[in-house]
């Protein structure tokens, strides 16, 4: 059937009984003989009102009609924890998210670790190639900086933060054949696509637990930059592959200290 809209519909105050309209109409829809129309307040007094429609020339008023507001929020009120150590803003975040979150955490730091050790090697008076060291070290910094970011997510999901243990890097990193900034640097993509492939994990596993939050998160904060991370590293790889072992290393780190322009 129709709806349309009726002259007998209409909302009123029922303050003290007064049947004062409270609303104008807005809008209508009709099916058949039965009258309902959309209306918006004039004014924020009385306590209630009552909803009537009209079907033909029955202008009887309908009963039973209540609207309740906070029908819909109701199942969530009483899903508020009330124990002080439950988080009050988990929503949907299942413990399979949180583990994951907290495993990529530790992937962070071990990164970080040994990224800081190659900063400490290239570091050093009898290497002493600043460039090396110094792009590690804001290697180093910049996978903490991950870390944190994804605990600072974790606090605001309402999940708790657990770090792991943390394994010792290596110290040294001459190679025979390669050279030291040669076998770094291949070191340095490996660590890079394993971060990426562990990335990509807690993308899937926030996809299987259908969490659209974190599969934004994971997307907007590392992924196009962890891609971009490797295609740099890969350059560079290549790079020092064709300089091999000599004063194309010293060349190459200058680079890396100094800005694209010293490669001119």
């Amino acid at each position: 059937m129709s709806l349309k809209a009726a002259p007998s519909f209409s909302l009123l105050n029922t303050r003290g009984g007064s049947l004062d309209p409270l609303f104008s109409s807005a809008s209508s829809l009709s099916n058949n003989n039965l009258a309902v129309s959309l209306s918006i307040p004039r004014s924020k007094t009385g306590f209630g009102f009552l909803v009537c429609a009209s079907k033909g020339a029955d202008n009887k008023s309908l009963t039973g009609v209540v609207f309740k507001p906070f029908e819909e929020v109701k199942k969530e009120l009483d899903l508020v924890p009330s124990l002080p150590h439950i988080s009050l803003a988990r929503q949907k975040f299942t413990d399979e998210c949180e583990a994951a979150i907290n495993e990529q955490i530790n992937v962070e730091y071990n990164v970080s670790y040994v990224y800081h050790a190659m900063f400490a090697y290239f570091d050093r008076d009898n290497v002493a190639l600043k460039g090396l060291a110094s792009f590690f070290k804001e290697s180093s910094i910049e996978e903490r900086g991950h870390a944190e970011k994804l605990m600072e997510y974790q606090n605001k999901r309402g999940g708790k933060v657990k770090l792991h243990s943390i394994l010792m890097p290596l110290s040294e990193f001459d190679h025979t054949e390669k050279g030291d900034a040669l076998y770094a640097m291949e070191l340095a993509l490996s660590l890079e696509k394993l971060t990426n492939e562990k990335l990509l994990n807690l993308h899937s596993v926030a996809d299987r637990n259908k969490d659209v939050q974190l599969t934004d998160f994971v997307e907007s904060e590392f992924l196009a930059e962890q891609v971009e991370s490797i295609k740099k590293i890969s350059e560079y790889v290549a790079q020092l592959r064709r300089v091999g072992k000599g004063h194309g290393v010293w060349h190459f780190d200058q680079m890396l200290l100094h800005g694209e322009a010293v490669a001119a």
